[in-house]
């Protein structure tokens, strides 16, 4: 006998629903201590000077920064019955720097929700796409991001 699918009605309601934005403004101090803190020496990310002689002609962002701006923490609009989570894997398309002073706009939605049988039993995958947009409306990156829940 099969077993019942976890997947409420709810889960694929959700399906193709834009989740609430995630906005924060980037501060230089950010880009510094989260360069510091993947100990990435690179003087783009940390030295004006050094900065001001590129083609960005000023500080930017290491493309992984956009990590901490990813909407992981938003309520999900359904109760997940698994309790364990984990990263089942990201993809990132970069278009634009982000740069201390922009305003970025993260706007995610879910792409997919499937289940399969694992080693540790059941796993529910739930799939998200995000797009980060600046204050113009520019797009600065997309992300597709898997998560496993068991």
């Amino acid at each position: 006998m099969a077993e019942e699918s976890i997947i409420t009605p709810e889960m694929r309601q959700a399906i193709g629903m834009e989740l609430e934005p995630v906005v924060m403004e980037v501060e230089k101090g950010h880009l510094r201590r989260f360069a510091q803190a993947i100990d990435d020496p690179n003087p783009l990310w940390q030295d004006e000077g050094y900065a001001q002689g590129t083609r960005y002609g000023s500080i930017i962002a290491p493309p992984t920064f956009l990590c901490t701006l990813r909407p992981e923490g938003q309520e999900l609009p359904f109760q997940n019955p698994l309790r364990r989570r984990l990263n089942g894997g990201n993809r990132w398309q970069f278009f634009l720097p982000v740069r201390p002073g922009d305003v970025i706009t993260g706007r995610s939605k879910i792409s997919d929700i499937y289940e399969a049988q694992g080693r540790v039993g059941r796993l529910l995958f739930i799939l998200r796409e995000t797009t980060y947009t600046n204050q113009r409306g520019e797009l600065v990156a997309r992300h597709w991001g898997t998560n496993i829940s068991y």
